[in-house]
Order: C-alpha cells, then structure tokens, then sequence
C-alpha cells in the first residue's frame, strides 16, 4: 500500500483553510501555516497541524502547496521554502498569480532540484469548501501524477493545461471571461426589469437559450432565481470582488504583454477596480449589477 504523502499547506485563508481541511478529512497529513491567527485556529479546527512557520511546515513534507495572495508572496516565499525542504519534495502552487510569476517559481524550484507544478484553482469558497474546484494544471506528466490524487480530493475536475506556467494562462483567460459575462448578466436582468420583465421570467429564458452561462445559471446576480447564489445572502461572497479586481488585473496586464487589443477586458477590469475604490471589494462581484442598475 502506498503511503500517503505529508502536506505543507501555505497560506490558509478562505480558499486554503476549505482546501486544507479536505486533504485531512481524506486522511492526509496536514501542516499548515499562515500569518493570520484567526486563519490558524480555524484550520487547526478542522485538523491541520499547525507549524509554527512555514518553513517548518516545508521541512517536513513531501508536497509544499502554496495558496497566497500575489505572486510576490510566492517569490518570496520560495527561497526559505526550497532551502528547507527535503530532497524529492514537490512544490504546487495553487495561488493565482502572473503567467511570468509562476514561470520564475518553478525555474527557482527546478534549480533547487525540484519538481514544480502550477494549479490555480477556478470555483470559489463555495467550491473550495465542498471540493468541488476545477484545478487548472501547468506541469509536467510526471508532476501532475504526483499532485492528482491531492487534487482530485480538493476538486471535482484537473486539466493539465501544458507546460509551467499554463495553468496560470488557463485562469486568467478563464476569469476574465467570467468578469466580462457577469457584467454582461447584470446589464441583461438591468434592462429586462425597465422593460418590464419579472427577474424570474428572464432568467427562465436565458438560463435555457443562447445566454445560457454560469454567471446567470449558477451565480445569478439577481435575487430570487437562483436561491444558493450570493444575490439571495447579500452578495456575500462567492468570489468576492476585490478577488476578481485582481484577476481582471492579472488579465489586463496579460493583454497587454500579448499585444491583444482586449476593449471588453480593459472595460471590465476598470469596472471592477472602480467597484473596490468604492468599498465594495468584500461583496460578491455579482455585486456589480447593483451598480448597474443604480440599486447599490
């Protein structure tokens, strides 16, 4: 029988703290840190042993799984975490950073003689918590045998997008599609409503026509339709909106670099940043049609 490898698990906030506790309940071992002690006590709730840096987490696993906010908490977070970990560690960074900033982690990791993967994750805290999480992967073969069964607990799909680096391209591409469909379901049900249409009646006709998308048939930005969508709780997040300003961001420097005249990308990521400068960063990023619709 193989035995299960040990986890550093790196950063335990909304997102990792549900990861984390789905890697114990299937029964591995978990050593997680994180500078927040409200993220500690809640994780070490659920079972993670709780290390007392992270560099201690890494010393002693055979997986190091990075979940931080930018790519520059994963840079600088690697050097101490390679320097620490013992030979034949793997390193997977599921955080949600720059195509360029995961590049340079996996080249430190693979100097230091490791084998790195990239898998940032798509489905929110509601997807997080109930494992259900599409993990986009940028890797080799090898390394995502290593990670999938990690995966395949913490997540309902694995996509092995290419080289390093990929998964991170998959992401941004993939947000940035979300942010513009989400404004474009708010316009949508911001429109119908002036033109006298019930929320209800909309929906059952985009929902089953060529609308059909996840911002209207699971994230619904509207109350009432949907009951387990952020709409009908407030708009509390879901994937709150300071998350999606950042991605839209990720994406707006990515078309940039690219040289793609994204106007709809550009438009969006403004929009969202406008959203955040406004205080609205910890609602839903469904929350946009409240602005829309000037109901905010």
């Amino acid at each position: 029988m193989t035995t299960q490898p040990t986890i550093a698990f790196i950063g335990l906030g909304h997102m990792g703290g549900h990861m984390a506790a789905n890697l114990v309940a299937a029964g591995y071992t978990v050593h997680g840190f994180d500078l927040m002690p409200a993220a500690l006590d809640t994780a070490a709730s659920k079972g993670v042993t709780i290390a007392e840096s992270g560099v201690a987490a890494a010393a002693q696993a055979d997986i190091v799984l990075t979940m931080l906010p930018a790519g520059a908490h994963v840079l600088s977070a690697y050097p101490t975490l390679l320097a620490a970990a013992k030979p034949g560690t793997l390193f997977l960074d599921c955080s949600t950073i720059e195509v360029d900033h995961a590049l340079q982690a996996a080249e430190m990791a693979q100097k230091a003689g490791f084998e790195a993967v990239d898998a940032p994750v798509s489905g929110g805290m509601v997807g997080a918590e109930a494992g259900t999480l599409t993990f986009m992967v940028g890797g080799s073969e090898a390394g995502l045998e290593r990670v999938r069964p990690l995966l395949e607990v913490m997540g309902k799909k694995v996509v092995h997008c290419g080289a390093n680096s990929t998964g991170q391209a998959a992401k941004i591409c993939n947000n940035m599609l979300l942010g513009i469909a989400m404004i474009g379901a708010s316009e949508a049900f911001a429109l119908g409503q002036k033109l006298g249409l019930e929320n209800q009646v909309l929906y059952d006709v985009i929902s089953t026509s060529s609308g059909y998308c996840w911002a209207v048939n699971v994230n619904c930005p509207v109350p009432g339709p949907v009951p387990t969508s952020p709409a009908n709780k407030d708009y509390e997040p879901g994937f709150a909106t300071a998350l999606m300003a950042k991605d839209m961001g990720l994406a707006l420097a990515a078309l940039e670099t690219a040289g793609i005249n994204g106007e709809l990308g550009k438009r969006a990521a403004a929009i969202y940043a406008e959203l955040v400068e406004e205080g609205r960063g910890g609602k839903d990023f469904s929350d946009v049609y409240n602005r829309i619709a000037g109901t905010a």
